[in-house]
């Protein structure tokens, strides 16, 4: 084959190749805008500088997603170590920068206080913020949020047990278009299928006070209509604070509930007029998990748990 002047490209013995280099930004940044986060990041970032600095453009940086990539895989030790951990700040803190502060969405894991307080202080238009599993994201950088990113919409703190029901008076305070709340815990009730995984002191560390966060969400946050509180050890009292303050419910999910009945369930939810689904408890618990004491005879276990479909 033979060259073909003026035309940007080259013969070889294998076939015609086309001068990449030669690409304008414009045109690099349309074509990287077709693949995903994670693909930009372990690929075309690695290629050459103009690659590097097309993927550095504002307008691909508008969301940070990983949890794609979590989901995707088996949970692992690794996960829970400092290393990995500053790898997700760093990348994070890398994506918050090129944004100029045009970041929407953070769908994380893993990462700490260091790379949230950089996104509250730089991400104005924060709307969605996902950082489940963040051993060591607290309040203060919870706070800053709060403070500095008012137009949030979703927020998943699940699995965060630094973040205390402060974080939540500060955000539905701050807040007030947050419709979305995810505040999942990990099953305490049978924890093996994190053991070997997740730290024994994290896991020991599951939070306590269901109801003082149940009175938060129900006081500070009116406008919610997702609510999820997984394995959260409120009360039917603190059931009741969620439904007399959020009114606009439409999805409340309460599996691993240990310490709702039905009934409470029935009787908190009569006065939420949209809500279309509810998740109860549905809970299988081993028996040497509870003293039969607590609660009289066995019999009256099947009143106090549905003894259905959790399955490990």
């Amino acid at each position: 084959m033979e060259g073909k002047e003026g035309t940007g490209e080259t013969d070889t013995e294998s076939g015609l190749i086309s001068d990449w280099a030669e690409l304008t930004h414009e045109c690099l940044v349309n074509i990287l805008s077709r693949l995903t986060f994670e693909h930009r990041w372990t690929g075309p970032m690695l290629v050459c500088k103009p690659w590097l600095n097309a993927c550095k453009d504002p307008t691909l940086n508008s969301v940070f997603d990983l949890e794609t990539r979590f989901d995707s895989s088996a949970e692992s030790p690794r996960w829970w170590t400092p290393e990995f951990e500053r790898k997700i700040d760093s990348m994070l803190r890398s994506v918050i920068s090129w944004s100029n502060g045009n970041l929407t969405k953070i769908l994380t894991r893993h990462c700490s206080d260091l790379s949230l307080n950089f996104a509250a202080q730089r991400c104005p238009n924060l709307q969605v913020l996902s950082i489940k599993s963040c051993p060591h994201v607290t309040d203060a950088s919870i706070a800053q949020v709060a403070y500095h990113c008012r137009n949030l919409k979703q927020l998943d703190i699940s699995y965060c047990y630094e973040i205390s029901h402060e974080s939540l008076v500060l955000i539905g305070r701050n807040c007030p278009n947050l419709t979305v709340l995810k505040r999942n815990l990990m099953n305490w009730l049978d924890p093996s299928q994190h053991v070997g995984i997740v730290p024994n002191d994290y896991l020991n560390a599951c939070p306590q006070d269901g109801d003082t966060e149940a009175a938060a969400i129900g006081k500070f946050m009116p406008q919610l209509e997702h609510l999820e509180i997984r394995f959260s050890k409120l009360s039917a009292k603190g059931l009741g604070s969620i439904c007399e303050g959020c009114l606009k419910l439409e999805f409340l999910d309460l599996f691993g509930c240990a310490n709702l009945t039905s009934r409470d369930i029935v009787n908190a939810t009569s006065s939420l007029k949209d809500l279309k689904e509810v998740k109860k408890p549905h809970l299988y618990i081993p028996r040497s998990v509870f003293h039969t004491e607590r609660y009289g005879h066995w019999r009256l276990y099947d009143e106090r748990f549905q003894t259905d479909v959790f399955r490990i």
